[in-house]
């Protein structure tokens, strides 16, 4: 399903007050005082990166509640971690001697998934690593089961391994 921008802002305001009851019920649930409103604005973001990149999206409005969801928790557990501020001890030069190393082995990663996996590996990643999609949620934007999906995404990473250990 595509939408036009006007369509989206529309179909925004809609689920919106859904969506800011969803985070409320999830942080009162959780006893965190969170603000509903940054989290529903994140998935609405979130969902419209992924029509604008003609992912297709069966149900906008479950793919929204999926996404709010997912974000409700990850901010859950982003606030057990602690932070500790950085000293000169710990300081990060500023071009590490690994930077070299680094570049040569993503472009050969990037080699391996252009050459050796199918379309549909490569969107299943993309979903995953750059939109940080759950299963759930994958399944929710290419109507694929999620059984499907896990197995696809295994697959991929297994080719992708098979390949680098070939260059070895």
């Amino acid at each position: 399903m595509t939408m036009t921008k006007q369509e989206f802002e529309h179909f925004s305001i809609r689920v919106r007050g859904k969506l800011i009851a969803l985070a409320r019920r999830f942080n009162h649930a959780s006893e965190w005082d969170g603000d509903e409103e940054d989290i529903v604005q994140e998935a609405l973001m979130t969902l419209w990166q992924l029509l604008e990149k003609d992912y297709p999206v069966k149900d906008p409005e479950a793919l929204a509640v999926k996404i709010t969801k997912t974000r409700c928790v990850e901010k859950y557990r982003r606030r057990h971690i602690r932070y500790e501020p950085i000293t000169d001890r710990f300081a990060i030069p500023i071009a590490p001697a690994s930077s070299g190393t680094d570049q040569m082995d993503m472009d050969t990663i990037r080699g391996i998934v252009q050459r050796d996996l199918t379309e549909s590996e490569i969107r299943l990643l993309t979903l995953r690593r750059d939109f940080g999609l759950s299963l759930d949620e994958m399944a929710a934007v290419t109507g694929r089961p999620k059984a499907s999906i896990k197995v696809s995404l295994s697959m991929a990473r297994k080719k992708m391994l098979e390949e680098l250990r070939k260059m070895k």
